[in-house]
């Protein structure tokens, strides 16, 4: 009887140890981040390191849970665990990462007045972004109702908001297209900001977005993904922010679609004596 019992403990270990990979890369994401913020403009291989981290956590985040319901091995533990991890590595890091690369190190033409209200702009605006992916792991932790056809419950398929590691890739995906140089562009801090801004407040929408959890391993599927990390491996930069813009899009799309599928048919809104006139 202790055998079963030791391989089940074993199976509950190993979506664990994924997710504390995830959390070792978030850590490493920040550690790279506050180095390349202490070097500046210097720091551009600290700040792609730093997106390079939390582009393989993203991976190991897709992979624990998808271990642990293979296994058999969910539990409350781990997805609080998972919770946890994703705060560090998909909040905090790409916080400090934008706010330390789009923001403190560029060096503006304006120097003055106007560079210190832009710095605390920045701060705030990269907080709100920690703030709106923690909220949206608290708001994806208590549903337990999935509704396909209501778009705030959008069921197995989706989910509510764009989820927080799509919004640290949007982040990380932007830097490591750049690897890692400061834009010295002076209008590049606010156009930054806006970028940040918009992904945060897409994370706490109740727009849909697709979860890619129905996919499975079939022959045509795992060509496609090999494809796919083929293509990533030959040319990161652009790949990984095509794939950032497109996901973190179609979720507008999405909702524009469901506006447009919703509006009323000017004829239905006629009264049955109208008809007759």
């Amino acid at each position: 009887m202790k055998a079963p019992r030791r391989l089940k403990r074993g199976a509950f270990l190993i979506p664990s140890l994924l997710t504390t990979a995830n959390m070792a890369l978030g850590f490493y994401a920040l550690i790279q981040a506050v180095r390349g913020y202490t070097l500046g403009v210097a720091g551009a291989q600290s700040f792609d390191r730093s997106a390079v981290a939390i582009g393989w956590a993203i991976l190991f985040d897709g992979w624990d849970g998808r271990a642990a319901r293979l296994m058999n091995a969910t539990s409350d533990f781990g997805r609080e665990l998972d919770s946890l991890a994703d705060c560090i590595t998909f909040g905090l890091a790409p916080a400090f990462l934008a706010y330390a690369w789009g923001i403190a190190a560029v060096d503006p033409h304006t120097a003055g007045p106007f560079a210190e209200h832009l710095h605390r702009a920045g701060l705030v605006i990269c907080f709100l972004f920690l703030v709106c992916g923690a909220a949206r792991l608290a708001r994806f932790n208590i549903s337990h109702d999935p509704i396909p056809a209501n778009p705030g419950k959008p069921g197995k398929k989706y989910f509510v908001g764009l989820a927080i590691p799509a919004g640290a890739g949007v982040i990380a995906a932007i830097v490591h297209y750049e690897n890692g140089q400061v834009n010295d562009w002076v209008g590049w801090p606010v156009m930054w900001m806006a970028i940040v801004l918009g992904t945060a407040l897409l994370m706490v929408s109740t727009w849909r977005y697709y979860s890619f959890k129905d996919i499975h391993f079939n022959r045509v599927n795992i060509v496609l993904i090999a494809a796919v990390f083929g293509a990533i491996y030959f040319n990161s930069e652009i790949v990984l922010l095509l794939i950032a813009v497109i996901y973190t899009g179609s979720g507008v799309v999405l909702r524009v679609a469901h506006m447009f599928r919703r509006r009323p048919h000017p004829q239905a809104e006629l009264t049955p004596a109208e008809h007759t006139q």
